[in-house]
């Protein structure tokens, strides 16, 4: 498995099988969605790392959630392809000029779209975060799991370790609770904004005296990761 997850935004079903059979196959995980409005839930609750996005939809148009994806920044940075079997040069410029990263027109191979995931994955960067994050001494790594601190094993929460591992990808920018609630709870699960911050605590006590000031308070605000004083 690659450990990625795309998701999968078309209204019609056989088509949403066969390339949910040609991912699995490649090693992705697949999740499914027939409208706009269920997408847009997924986004916002498991975070895929690209989304395979059906121009025609019913209600809200692929390219309306395309636009609406790109002008958030808490999703502005997944990468999209546009599937359509609209094949001329007005509707692809259309296309990305929402800000998908690549577009397809069906009818299409299995291989073809897998080939042109890859592409995408790789060029947006999303493929290199199965690597260690690492900041000095601190370490992460995604695909065992375990935080090490200048060499030692560092204890922490599953919750503490997802707080981390999102601000390890996304340093130097500051989030309000409202959005690091979104970002590593999910957009469908009802928690006080305070929560944050006990959970902002306990991962500074994980982190110990070294590396503690690397989650910062900034006022009014929320919090960010930063290397900088």
């Amino acid at each position: 498995m690659t450990g990625k997850s795309i998701l999968i935004v078309d209204d019609e079903a056989p088509i949403r099988e066969m390339i949910a059979v040609a991912l699995e196959m490649a090693g992705y995980e697949c999740l499914e969605a027939d409208n706009s409005k269920d997408a847009h839930a997924l986004i916002v609750d498991r975070k895929p790392d690209l989304i395979l996005l059906d121009w025609m939809l019913p209600g809200t148009s692929g390219l309306e959630l395309a636009r609406r994806l790109k002008r958030d920044e808490l999703t502005d940075a997944i990468p999209i392809i546009m599937l359509t079997a609209k094949g001329d040069e007005d509707n692809k410029v259309q296309g990305l000029e929402t800000g998908a990263d690549d577009y397809i027109t069906k009818p299409f191979s299995p291989r073809e779209l897998v080939a042109r995931l890859k592409a995408v994955l790789r060029r947006t960067g999303h493929m290199e975060s199965d690597g260690p994050l690492e900041v000095n001494g601190l370490i992460l790594d995604p695909i065992s799991h375990r935080v090490t601190i200048d060499g030692a094993p560092a204890e922490m929460g599953p919750t503490e370790y997802r707080l981390l591992q999102f601000f390890m990808t996304h340093q130097e920018r500051a989030y309000t609770r409202g959005q690091l609630l979104d970002q590593v709870w999910g957009g469908n699960v009802y928690v006080e904004e305070r929560t944050v911050d006990v959970h902002i605590r306990r991962l500074r006590k994980a982190l110990g005296e070294t590396y503690e000031n690397l989650v910062q308070t900034v006022r009014g605000t929320g919090y960010r990761f930063s290397t900088k004083l």
